[in-house]
């Protein structure tokens, strides 16, 4: 499978057109329960608005789509809504935008530069990464290898996910599919051969996008 973007943290962002404010509120959703869920409570939430219109994407290939446009007139709030998530390429993603309105029409073209700004500002306030295949190692060394395998990690950009010294030292590592290989015949030439390399299993993890650094969320 491909790689695909994902929500690590939710987001609000809001956007002012002639005196309408649009809020976005973005929320990682695994299902649609979840989804139906979260944009019950926002309508809870922002009950006194005069919309709240939502969209959400699921599937690890965004295989199941929805939009509403919460009685907007039809294709200008839930659909382009729904087009900012499938350009942007992020799954199991919900987003609920609330308007009040401010007493000026803003007509069809008006509505859908809206909500397509007030979801692209609800996203830059995210944390998005990248699920990515992977693996989970485990390397065994010494305490002579251990500075050179920590420093091929940080060239790397790979931090261990857990690290044991006893009377030697045990990494516990995400490492991305396409570097499994390398980075083992790098540790084995760093250390002269005294290290063990086990791959204890295949998945997927989180990557964030911004900083390179590996979540422990996985799917695997």
């Amino acid at each position: 499978m491909d790689a695909y973007r994902v929500l690590l943290t939710g987001g609000q962002g809001e956007y002012v057109e002639k005196k309408s404010r649009f809020i976005a509120t973005v929320r990682k959703c695994e299902s649609e329960g979840e989804a139906a869920a979260f944009i019950e409570e926002m309508k809870k939430k922002y009950w006194d608005a005069r919309h709240n219109c939502s969209a959400y994407v699921l599937g690890e290939r965004g295989e199941l789509t929805r939009c509403s446009d919460d009685g907007e007139p039809n294709g200008t709030a839930g659909r382009p809504m729904l087009e900012v998530l499938l350009g942007e390429g992020i799954r199991n993603v919900a987003v609920v935008v609330t308007r009040y309105f401010g007493g000026v029409l803003l007509g069809t073209g008006g509505l859908v530069r809206a909500y397509t700004q007030a979801v692209k500002e609800g996203l830059a306030d995210c944390t998005i990464g990248r699920m990515r295949p992977g693996s989970e190692v485990e390397v065994i060394t010494d305490y002579n290898g251990v500075g050179r395998i920590l420093y091929l990690l940080g060239n790397a950009g790979i931090e261990p996910l857990s690290s044991d010294y006893t009377d030697r030292v045990v990494l516990r590592l995400l490492v991305p599919a396409e570097c499994v290989e390398a980075l083992h015949r790098q540790m084995e030439d760093a250390t002269c051969g005294r290290v063990r390399f086990e791959k204890l299993r295949d998945l997927f993890y989180a990557d964030r996008e911004e900083t390179g650094i590996l979540s422990v969320e996985s799917n695997g």
